[in-house]
Order: structure tokens, then sequence, then C-alpha cells
């Protein structure tokens, strides 16, 4: 356990941002108490609707500004009137860049209480580790003959053996401490360049774990597997791309985005990670207190866990699962009746009875 507090630097952001974030620290709060914890908040005002207001999502220093903290709490980011590219490119993404957060982990499983459309949903259990700072998403390319017949655009992604091969091993390392089996998502056999070298340093770093069963699989048949057979997969790793795609569509599976968690992580530790819900703003629901605080409880637990905290993480877990399985602790996209608040107080509240 740290000898001093730890930094939390909170960013509320957008829409149901700041209602998802409120019920996360409180349930934070619970679990410092518990455990005697000690967790130094400090909240920013980054947003779009700072964006808006000064022409920036958040100040020129902002990194700087966050360099010294433990770990990032966010809520969401995006607002009708700024543009998506304008709120990631100037807020997450520079974060996750500048701190080497190159594993983006996303677990989802079957919950109690959470109906999934999909059969076997309710035996999910796996996680997608997604490189989260090259391949596809790069900054590389640009546009020509705008405004012409002609006009064209360039986008090219960059796969490097040192960024793949991180993300890789850090797959294989979670696939040993769970269930040892690891999916690779490719597509070699359309992609002629990136794809084929991915393959490649796959299976260099398999050789290094021998105890994880391992197999690899296009993404268009993984993507159709999930969704009939979710209960099948343990670690899932993939590309910048491919990764976004599977964790929102493993999410779905489980039976909704509000239950959703995600970490970016710099695993070294030299840097802060950043700990988020994978649901968006929701604009359209912002500030009715109806919105599932589930997904960033659990992203608070993950940070928890990473700090160091592992009883008091899977406790959070244990109370999150115990409110599920209620429809009075439930909000209303999982059939309940509590609102948000509502909801983050059952979480604390059941946190001493499991």
């Amino acid at each position: 356990m740290s000898t001093r507090p730890q930094r939390i630097a909170v960013i509320p952001g957008d829409g149901i941002g700041h209602e998802v974030i409120a019920v996360a620290r409180s349930v934070l709060d619970t679990a410092a108490a518990r455990y005697r914890l000690e967790l130094d908040y400090e909240t920013f005002d980054w947003s779009c609707q700072r964006y808006a207001e000064t022409g920036a999502m958040m100040p020129a220093d902002g990194v700087d500004v966050l360099r010294g903290h433990d770990a990032i709490l966010l809520g969401a980011v995006g607002w009708p009137g700024v543009p998506d590219h304008v709120s990631l490119w100037g807020l997450l993404i520079p974060i996750r860049r500048a701190f080497r957060q190159f594993a983006n982990v996303r677990p989802a499983r079957g919950l109690a209480g959470v109906d999934s459309p999909v059969r076997g949903a309710d035996r999910m259990d796996l996680v997608v580790v997604r490189e989260n700072v090259e391949g596809e998403y790069s900054e590389i390319g640009g546009r020509l003959n705008r405004g012409f017949a002609d006009e064209m655009a360039v986008q090219e992604s960059v796969f490097t053996r040192a960024g793949v091969t991180r993300i890789v091993r850090h797959a294989f390392e979670m696939a040993e401490q769970r269930r040892g089996r690891l999916t690779s998502a490719t597509k070699s056999n359309g992609i002629v360049h990136t794809m084929p070298f991915w393959d490649e340093v796959v299976r260099d770093v398999a050789d290094g774990h021998p105890d994880v069963e391992w197999e690899q699989m296009h993404i268009d048949a993984l993507a159709a597997r999930v969704v009939l057979d979710p209960a099948r997969f343990d670690v899932i790793v993939g590309s910048n791309l491919f990764g976004d795609i599977l964790s929102d569509l493993t999410a779905a599976v489980s039976g909704s985005l509000g239950v959703a968690p995600s970490a970016n992580l710099d695993p070294t530790g030299a840097h802060p990670s950043m700990f988020e819900p994978v649901h968006g703003s929701a604009p359209d629901i912002a500030d009715q207190r109806i919105a599932n605080p589930v997904a960033a409880v659990w992203s608070a637990a993950m940070m928890l866990d990473h700090l160091g905290h592992a009883d008091a993480s899977a406790h959070v877990l244990r109370a999150v699962e115990e409110s599920l399985a209620d429809p009075a602790t439930r909000t209303r996209d999982l059939g309940g009746s509590a609102s948000t608040e509502e909801a983050g107080a059952a979480i604390s509240r059941l946190f001493d009875q499991v």
C-alpha cells in the first residue's frame, strides 16, 4: 500500500459523465473508508463545453498537469455541435499517447439481472485487449484536391514491432492469469502487409508462453463467433481498430453498454493510467438522472486494482453484481426503477453485505 495519498485526476467530461462519475466517486469513498485507502481527488472541467468557451478541450499544459497523478478517472466526452474528431483528438487521444497507455483493456461478462439478446451470454467472461496508440488510428495521411471530383483521402496504418509485441505480450500475460486461452484478431487474407506482420509477431510472442492455448481468427469470422458462442472466449487481442469494434460488440452482447468498463493502461507504471466507461456522453438523457452508473463504478474498481488494491476492487464488483440482481436497484435501461443516484447508493449500501 502507498505511504502517501494516491492522487486521482477526475475529468467528468460531458453529459452523463458528470452523473456517473459522481456515483463512482461515492462508491470509491465507501471502499476507501473500509480499506483505509487515501485517495486525493482533483477535478478538471475539460470538456466540449470548455471547447465551446475557449476553443480547446483542455489547456495547452493539460498533459503536464496530469503527469503527477497516479491515475485518471474519466466520465465521457462528446456533445452536439462539437465534432467527434475534435473531442477525441483534443482530449482522449493526446492523453493516451502522451502517457503510453498502449493497452486498452475491456472486460465483458454475463451479469445477473442484465438480459442479453444473445444466447449463451450469461456464461460469457472475456477480456478484449486492444492496442491503443498506433495501428489504424495514426495521424499519418491527408486529403488532396478538396472540393473537386478527384478529391482523395489517404490514411496510413502504423504497426511497429515494439508496439505489436508489447500489446500481444500483455494479452498473453493476462491469459496466463485467467483461463489460459487467447484469440488473436487478424485479417491477413485481405490486408496484405500489416496483418501478416501482426500474425508473425503473435507467433513469436506465443513461443514464450507455452501454457497459453492460442488461435487466430479473421475479424469477420471472429465477430460472428462472438455472437454465436460468446462463452468460448477468454482473452481477445486486436489492433486499434479491431479491438475498438470487438470491445463494443462484446459490451452489446453482455446486454448493455451501461455496464461496460475500460482501462487505458501503461502497464509499466511509468505514467498514469486512465479509466473510463465505454458508453458515451448520451446527451439525449443527460440531467434526467436515469443514466446507468455501473460502467463508471466498474471502471473505478479497475482503477483500484491497478493502484494495488485488489481486495477493494473485488469487493466493489461483488456489490455491483448484488445490486444488479434486484430490479429495484437497477436503472431503467436494465428494466429497473432506480435513478442514477439510487443505483449508486445501493452499491455502497450492499458493500457491507457482500
